[in-house]
């Protein structure tokens, strides 16, 4: 019963930590350029903000080596992921096309279908957690290692082979736009502030390596419970990481770290970055026995897909809100109070810190209630 408890506190906060630093860096405010470490590398390099999205990747395979045993046979395993995939999806693709209607010369227009994004964040991870779930299921330990080999191999080579020579790691030039307009159609892909190019960051062909991640969290979880949480464990996790690192840094001069094609390299690095993150947190949480802030994370950790989902879809509606003519309360509020107040780049982060903690006292109510979501 105490690994069980154990498990809740650790992988929560960490998820937690995740959802938090999520939120913060999808509402960066407005009137200012980002504050620079809560902004994405513009395509190649890698910021802290950019280790967010992984990192949930890796707890949710984390949270199936927890999860693994807990079906009676393979029909019941089947269902309960086919389930929850299809949920996930599908609130994403929803969430994507809220508030359904936008403003066409002055009145309300329903958005198409027929330009609706099909992927996203939450698709992604439906996808990841379905194979990774299968994977990990069906296969062994040793088995998922070569499959998370053979895929972060065989992106790389589809990459450098199947885009357009000279520039198979731009945006428009790489074998995964080509392959997302093929499939799903240039007004299905992902816009930037509406503009007429067509890439998506959450495509088809970068999730497989993104599938790894979930690999990773999930082998991560399975020693943690069999080797238990001690020092030697720790350490482990720590030399794994620095040597996932390194291997990522040596890599990464011929196949640049880039979140938005999720490169190969990008996938080793965050790895290693939440192995020791993991480590961390084991002996600060549980071997020095420190709870100082993981009530807070808990709240973020124990609702994590309702407190994400209220957060963008809330985001969206203060965006659509006009306080008079083309000035979204969104904009209008950054305006007369974050940008006067602490203008610059300090303003925008207030604003994100400010929106997280409105996000986080709903998760603390549902907490209080004892109300948890869950799919």
């Amino acid at each position: 019963m105490a690994l069980a408890n154990n498990r809740f506190i650790t992988l929560d906060v960490f998820r937690g930590m995740t959802i938090c630093f999520m939120i913060i860096v999808n509402a960066p405010g407005s009137g200012a350029l980002q504050w620079a470490p809560l902004d994405h590398a513009a395509w190649f390099g890698f910021t802290p903000t950019d280790l967010v999205f992984p990192s949930f990747l890796f707890a949710v395979g984390n949270a199936l080596s927890f999860s693994k045993d807990k079906f009676g046979s393979d029909g019941a395993f089947l269902k309960k992921i086919a389930k929850r995939t299809f949920i996930i999806f599908f609130l994403g693709y929803l969430m994507y096309w809220f508030p359904f209607v936008h403003r066409e010369a002055g009145t309300w227009v329903f958005n198409p279908l027929a330009k609706t994004r099909i992927m996203g964040v939450l698709q992604r991870i439906a996808i990841c957690y379905f194979f990774g779930a299968l994977i990990v299921h069906y296969c062994t330990k040793q088995t998922a290692v070569i499959i998370s080999i053979v895929l972060l191999a065989g992106y790389w080579v589809f990459l450098v082979l199947l885009g357009e020579p000279g520039k198979q790691l731009t945006m428009l030039g790489n074998a995964g736009t080509k392959l997302d307009i093929l499939i799903m159609g240039n007004a299905h892909l992902y816009h930037d502030k509406g503009g007429p190019i067509a890439f998506d960051p959450e495509g088809l062909l970068s999730t497989l390596p993104a599938i790894v991640n979930v690999i990773a969290g999930y082998l991560t979880g399975a020693y943690i419970q069999k080797k238990g949480r001690n020092y030697e464990s720790v350490a482990k996790l720590l030399i794994a990481g620095a040597l996932l690192i390194g291997i990522a840094l040596f890599w990464g001069q011929f196949f640049p770290f880039a979140k938005k094609l999720w490169t190969s390299t990008f996938t080793l690095l965050t790895i290693g970055l939440d192995l020791a993150i993991i480590g961390i947190l084991i002996y600060v949480i549980e071997l020095k026995k420190f709870t100082g802030t993981n009530n807070f994370f808990l709240v973020f950790g124990r609702n994590s897909l309702a407190i994400y989902l209220l957060s963008e879809l809330l985001l969206t509606v203060l965006q659509v809100i006009w306080v008079k003519p083309g000035l979204s309360f969104y904009d209008w509020v950054n305006q007369v109070f974050y940008q006067r107040v602490f203008p610059g780049a300090l303003g925008t982060l207030v604003f994100a810190l400010c929106y997280m903690l409105l996000c986080w006292l709903v998760g603390y109510t549902l907490d209080r209630k004892k109300i948890y979501i869950k799919i």
